[in-house]
């Protein structure tokens, strides 16, 4: 039975949201509660099926489920007659290392989300509209991460912008709600349109749309670092990372925060698209023997806007009185973290003298994996700072700190979520963000110590912004009109549940993420000639 569901996992973990999105308000006219339970079933249907393919791909040999399917550590699924190869235009998945470990954060997030929106979406209208999306978004976000097409990486790409902006301005009454969508969408077009062209340069030069035919054929000329600077520029926009961060603040901070986690997940889908180009398509060039310094190069440059991330995301939150806005600005810096890891293994690399192999040291590989952990930490940590931040606006209905107060006494369940979510963002232990945030501390500090200082330095700022959150908004004095506020309904505790679980889980045993999740995902992106050879 496994092995007939993982044979088209793939095309299914798409086509479940997908199906579930237009059949949505159908059910919404039956009745409102089977709605949302209709629409929780599919995003855990989704979960279970992105669950079974993932752990058929990251598994040892000896224990998958259909090891048959996985050739290389790398399921190919091709919608249509022919091979991946053929010069005619189809749809090709192709899931490694990778794509299994982002499209478990493509599962979890919707989840938590759709089950914290019972709750606290129940008396907005338009609810069958606002599920729609989440799951045209759900669908978006997995075939962004899946597909082996960068046509069909950018159809996706679009299809999650749009459903993204859509989400934003779901309180149309709201000005700032629609002021943020349309910074949102503007800036999703513009990156859009770079991503469209870069695609016509590699297919008017290699007549090709897959990834690892493009990667195979490049030959990294003139036209191709053209392509290379669009495609990064463009998805750096989309990704958050400074100087082009602007609209994220604004669009996590104005969007419902169940929107927010979803939202999260795209974003770090488009951080995904850059670790794609960068490491496969582009990979074997820019670390080959003759691009080695311009390979450095990069790496500093990714270093700088690392440093600058952080220094921006920090700095702003700390003035912010506004507590979405603050978390949007603290996942800026948490998107630096991310940066700097990735930009420290580039400026790692080396040739060996005796063989003249090129590759990433040791302390390189440290950080590479100290960048894809925070990945999985970042966008769980920030996501649960979100839903707290959405129960405290429930109840009270403001979202400035200068109007909060004393909550802590009569919302013990998510004062103790926003507890964990601030000991884990700001990576103290023994929760998650500690481990992956040690981890680039430590492949940092090995490069240049100054590194490792700046980022240790900003982690306790950022630990010092969310203490005076939680002071304000949760034990200073409380204020009159919260006398009789309540804690907020079960599915919306259940939502955060759901990622605390996981948050206090990989803090417990990070050694198990990282050598059953992390690690695979780390050899697959280096390993760009089994991703082209699985085609």
């Amino acid at each position: 039975m496994f092995e007939q569901i993982l044979t088209h996992a793939p095309a299914l973990a798409v086509a479940i949201p997908l199906l579930g999105a237009f059949l949505t308000p159908l059910v919404s006219k039956i009745n409102g509660k089977l709605r949302n339970v209709f629409v929780v079933i599919i995003t855990a249907l989704t979960s279970f099926i992105v669950a079974l393919l993932s752990y058929n791909i990251l598994a040892h040999e000896s224990v998958k489920f259909a090891p048959d399917l996985v050739k290389n550590g790398i399921q190919t699924y091709i919608f249509g007659a022919g091979s991946a190869g053929d010069p005619v235009v189809r749809i090709v998945f192709e899931v490694d290392g990778v794509n299994a470990f982002m499209i478990i954060l493509a599962a979890i997030l919707p989840l938590a989300a759709v089950i914290y929106s019972w709750g606290f979406m129940k008396d907005e209208t338009g609810q069958d509209k606002y599920y729609t999306l989440i799951l045209l978004l759900t669908a978006g976000m997995l075939g962004m991460m899946m597909t082996g097409d960068l046509f069909n990486f950018f159809v996706f790409l679009e299809i999650t912008s749009i459903a993204s902006a859509a989400l934003i301005a779901y309180r149309v009454n709201n000005k700032f709600s629609v002021q943020a969508a349309f910074k949102y969408i503007v800036v999703s077009t513009i990156g859009a349109l770079f991503v469209l062209f870069a695609i016509a340069i590699l297919y008017g030069q290699y007549d090709a749309l897959n990834m690892a035919v493009i990667a195979k054929s490049i030959q990294y000329g003139l036209l191709d670092k053209i392509a290379l600077i669009l495609l990064i520029v463009a998805l750096a926009m989309k990704a958050g990372i400074a100087p082009m961060h602007m609209w994220l603040p604004e669009a996590y901070g104005r969007a419902p925060s169940s929107v927010t986690v979803v939202i999260i997940g795209t974003t770090l889908g488009s951080f995904y698209g850059i670790l794609r180009v960068g490491f496969t398509i582009f990979g074997e060039q820019i670390i080959s023997e003759s691009n080695l310094e311009v390979g450095i190069a990069l790496g500093w440059v990714l270093v700088g806007l690392a440093i600058l991330t952080i220094f921006i995301g920090v700095l702003m939150a700390l003035k912010q009185n506004d507590f979405k806005k603050m978390i949007g600005f603290a996942a800026v810096a948490e998107i630096g973290y991310m940066v700097l890891a990735f930009g420290a293994a580039l400026a790692t690399m080396y040739q060996d003298s005796v063989t003249g192999i090129t590759g990433i040291s040791s302390s390189g590989l440290t950080a590479l994996k100290g960048g894809m952990f925070h990945i999985l930490n970042d966008a769980l940590d920030v996501s649960l700072l979100f839903l707290v931040a959405g129960a405290v606006y429930y109840v009270s209905k403001e979202s400035s700190l200068n109007r909060l107060g004393g909550l802590a006494r009569n919302m013990k369940y998510t004062t103790i979520f926003f507890i964990i979510g601030l000991v884990a963002v700001s990576g103290l232990p023994p929760l998650n963000g500690f481990a992956s945030k040690l981890m680039i501390y430590q492949s940092t500090y090995e490069i240049n110590p100054i590194l490792a200082i700046v980022a240790i330095l900003c982690s306790i700022l950022l630990l010092a912004t969310f203490v005076k959150v939680f002071y304000a908004a949760f034990l200073g004095p409380k204020l009159p009109k919260f006398e009789n506020v309540k804690e907020v309904p079960k599915s919306m505790l259940i939502g955060m549940l759901v990622l605390t679980c996981v948050i206090i889980f990989i803090g417990l045993f990070p050694n198990l993420v990282v050598e059953n999740i992390v690690t695979p995902a780390v050899t697959a992106l280096q390993n760009a000639s089994a991703y082209i050879g699985g085609i």
